[in-house]
């Protein structure tokens, strides 16, 4: 690991007892499970809206 790396990870993680830093990856998780879902949504919506607009 370089000092680069670890300093990074000292000052993030640092001051945070285990319990922070599980909720901290669970949000993440929650995060990237949400950003998903808006992105297959947003890709769903897309095609509703070019599938209305042929019909007409």
């Amino acid at each position: 690991m370089s000092s680069a790396s670890f300093y990074k990870w000292r000052a993030k993680f640092g001051g945070m007892d285990a319990s922070l830093i599980a909720e901290m990856k669970d949000l993440a998780e929650q995060n990237r499970r949400l950003k998903k879902m808006y992105a297959e949504m947003s890709m769903q919506n897309d095609l509703l809206k070019e599938a209305l607009g042929k019909k007409r």
